[in-house]
C-alpha cells in the first residue's frame, strides 16, 4: 500500500494576511480558490508546494467546524493532513481500519471516480486525516481539490522545494503514533526519542506538545533552496524564530537545505 501526502490545510481567523505571509516568506504562488468550501462556512486559497499543496481556510460564518477548531487551539494553526491512496481498495481499507478503531467519518463524498473520506480530528486527536483516491492514480498530477489540472504553471521551487515532514503533537505521542499507524496500516518506528511513520514522500513525526496549545498539527518540515531569502522575508514580516525555523499561521516551518 502507498499513501502520498498531497496537501496540508491550515486554518486562520483571517485569510488574506496569512496568504501574504506564506507567499512572501516561502516564495510560493497561489493557484486555486475552491468555491466548494463555502458550504462549510469557509473561504480558502491553495498554493503548490512542489507537486503537492498548502491550503489555508478561514471561517466566513459563525459556528463552523473551522471556527470551533480555532477556539479549541487558541488561534491559527494546522488543521488537516490530506493524503492520496494508490488504489481505491487501499483507500477503503484505511476507512475501514478507522471505523474499527472507533474513529468517526466526519465527511465523505464520491464524484466521478474521486473518493474523499475525512476522519474526525477529535478521534484522530491531532488533526483531520483525509484519505482520497481518484481514478487518475497520479501522485504528481491530477488533484481534484485544486480542480484537477491547470495549476502546474504556478509551481515555483527556487525558494521552497517540497514537503519533507509533518509534526503532530499531543500529551501522549506514543498513543498518538499507535493510532495513526493503526489507521494508516503503516509501521511506526522509533529513532531515539522520536516516533515516526513514513508515507511515500514525507515522514509524520509524533512529538510531545510543549507549546501550551494541546494536541494538533504543530509543524512542517520543508526542503528549501534559498534559506537566506526566506529568512530575510521572515524578518520583514515578523515571522522569524531562528535560522532554522519561521512561524506562520500558528505553525512551525522547519527549514532543511537541499
Amino acid at each position: 500500500m502507498t499513501i502520498q501526502l498531497r496537501q496540508i490545510c491550515l486554518v486562520a481567523r483571517e485569510l488574506q494576511p496569512v496568504i501574504e505571509d506564506l507567499t512572501g516568506v516561502l516564495g510560493i504562488n497561489t493557484c486555486y480558490v475552491d468555491p466548494g468550501v463555502g458550504k462549510f462556512g469557509l473561504e480558502n486559497t491553495l498554493m503548490p508546494i512542489g507537486r503537492n499543496f498548502l491550503e489555508v481556510v478561514a471561517p466566513i460564518e459563525e459556528n463552523t467546524a473551522g471556527g470551533r477548531y480555532l477556539n479549541r487551539r487558541n488561534g491559527d494553526g494546522g488543521y488537516m493532513v490530506i493524503t492520496q491512496a494508490d488504489t481505491l481498495e487501499n483507500q477503503q481499507a484505511v476507512r475501514q481500519r478507522a471505523l474499527d478503531s472507533g474513529v468517526r467519518v466526519a465527511h465523505e463524498a464520491e464524484r466521478d471516480g474521486w473518493h474523499l473520506c475525512q476522519l474526525h480530528p477529535g478521534d484522530m486527536i491531532a488533526a483531520f486525516l483525509e484519505i482520497e483516491y481518484d481514478k487518475f492514480e497520479d501522485f504528481s498530477g491530477n488533484w481534484m481539490p485544486v480542480g484537477g489540472t491547470g495549476w502546474e504553471d504556478k509551481v515555483k521551487q527556487d525558494v521552497t522545494v517540497d514537503y519533507l515532514g509533518v509534526e503532530l503533537q499531543s500529551g501522549d505521542p506514543v498513543s498518538l503514533a499507535e493510532l495513526w499507524g493503526r489507521v494508516a496500516g503503516l509501521p511506526v518506528e522509533r529513532d531515539g526519542a522520536e516516533l515516526a511513520m513514513r508515507l511515500n514522500n514525507v515522514t509524520l513525526r509524533f512529538v510531545e506538545a510543549e507549546d501550551g496549545r494541546g494536541p494538533g498539527l504543530g509543524g512542517l518540515d520543508l526542503a528549501v533552496r534559498d534559506r537566506d531569502k526566506i529568512l530575510r522575508a521572515a524578518h520583514e514580516r515578523d515571522c522569524y524564530v531562528s535560522d532554522d525555523r519561521v512561524d506562520i499561521c500558528g505553525t512551525r516551518f522547519y527549514l532543511h537545505d537541499v
